[in-house]
Formats: structure tokens, C-alpha cells, sequence
């Protein structure tokens, strides 16, 4: 199929903040992984950077037409950034990648299958999430990242080995169904559990990072989980979902 012709099946949405080094190759990967499977779209969202990403987005933009990007004026975070892309997605499946290029885009064709092989009644509140089973970073943050897999296993029961992974596929009508907080992409399994809707791990490639350096330190992350975590198990306990049966 054409990654251009007609309405978009797939949209690749990528947030990013000071990524220029890693715009054109994960694009071109990107592009190169999905061309012949579907119709497919590509939105980047750059949250306030401060160096070339502007350009090296208008670069990729004049390479690859699928791709369309948008600009926070100031920086607003990941979780924003994401949802000001699946916004403005056209394609009615999501599929999410972090803007570093540690995420392999050869494994989004797997995660679709996989989403097109559940049954049309259940297949909108399913959530494809990566496991990164062989992590390519510090053993530091490998340490760090297992604890607080651990940590919210425990406490929200959400079946997921590995939420922090920027690999994931979902329907666009499922995402904007979730509330929507700071730092929210680190529960989708939790909130889509709670949303009534079933999450599945996959194993993904997980690759060194191409150019740049982390937004994030560990010492950041465990600051701000705690209250999250606190807010999704409130969210987790005050849920609840009908079943709905036709009328009589």
C-alpha cells in the first residue's frame, strides 16, 4: 500500500525536546519499516527545544511527506507533547515512540498485527505495550527502571513488565477516553485497565541512543512518581464500568 494515498490507517507519534541529531534517521526508519504495510502518517510534536530540531524537522518534512509536525511554543512535558500529537493524528490507531531512536520502528508492524488480530468488539480498549527484555542503557537506570516496574505492579495490578517503554500501540479513540495528567504515558497500562480495556506486553528491540543525552535523570523520575503513583491508585480505586445492555 502507499504510505500516501487516502485516509491514514497508522499514525507514528513522536514527542520530542532537543532531539535534532535523531530527527532524519528515525524518520527514514520510520519510513522504511512501514512502507508497503499500510497507509500511515507520522506527527512529531517538539516540546520548546531549544536547539535544531525546528530545522532538522522541516528537513525530514521536505524528504518524507507523511510526516507533519506542530511546535509547543514553551515546553509542556512528554505526556502533553503525546497528546498534542495523537490530536493531531488523522489515523484512527496510535502507535507511540520516543524521539531518542532507543525504540526500533521494525517492531511496530508486529504490534499492529497483533492489535488487528483481537476480535472488533474488544480490539478499541487494547493496549500493545513494549518490554524492553533487553535493555541497551546504564545499569543505573536499568536498576532504577526495574524498581519502579516493581513498585507500580504492586500497587495498580497492571500486569505490564515494562510501562516505562516508549514502544506502544493503541486506538486514538481509547487515549483521548484517559484522563489526562503530567506525566501520565508512564501509567497507560493502569489507566487503560481501568478504562475497562486489556493490556498485552510484547518483547521490542531496545537500542543504545543515537545522539544527545536523557531529558530526565533517575533522581527526577523518582521525585515526581510518588505523587503520581499515589494518583493513579486513586483513579485505580475510584473507577467503575458498567456493563451496558440494550434497552427493552
Amino acid at each position: 500500500m502507499s504510505e500516501t494515498a487516502g485516509t491514514p490507517e497508522l499514525a507514528v507519534v513522536v514527542p520530542v525536546k532537543n532531539e535534532a541529531d535523531n530527527i532524519l534517521t528515525l524518520v527514514g526508519e520510520i519510513h522504511a519499516a512501514l512502507s508497503g504495510v499500510t497507509n500511515f502518517e507520522i506527527v512529531y510534536v517538539d516540546d520548546g527545544s531549544t536547539d535544531a530540531t525546528p530545522q532538522r524537522l522541516a528537513e525530514a518534512k521536505a524528504r518524507f511527506p507523511m510526516l507533519s509536525w506542530v511546535r509547543h511554543r514553551f515546553s509542556c512535558g512528554q505526556s502533553q507533547a503525546i497528546a498534542t500529537a495523537v490530536r493531531h493524528a488523522k489515523a484512527p490507531i496510535i502507535a507511540m515512540l520516543d524521539g531518542d531512536g532507543q525504540n526500533d520502528p521494525a517492531d511496530i508492524p508486529a504490534m499492529l498485527a497483533r492489535w488487528k488480530a483481537e476480535p472488533d468488539a474488544t480490539r478499541d480498549k487494547l493496549l500493545i505495550a513494549g518490554w524492553r527484555a533487553n535493555r541497551k542503557d546504564t545499569s543505573s537506570r536499568r536498576w532504577a527502571s526495574k524498581a519502579a516496574n516493581a513498585i507500580r505492579a504492586w500497587a495498580l495490578k497492571d500486569n505490564t513488565p515494562d510501562t516505562g517503554c516508549g514502544s506502544k500501540l493503541f486506538s486514538r479513540a481509547l487515549f483521548l477516553d484517559l484522563p489526562r495528567f503530567d506525566h501520565m504515558h508512564r501509567y497507560l497500562p493502569a489507566l487503560t485497565i481501568r478504562a475497562g480495556g486489556k493490556v498485552e506486553s510484547v518483547v521490542v528491540n531496545h537500542r543504545p541512543r543515537g545522539a544527545g543525552s536523557s531529558n530526565y535523570s533517575n533522581l527526577r523520575r523518582a521525585l515526581v512518581g510518588v505523587p503520581d503513583l499515589l494518583g493513579v491508585m486513586w483513579l485505580m480505586r475510584r473507577s467503575r464500568n458498567p456493563v451496558v445492555e440494550p434497552g427493552q
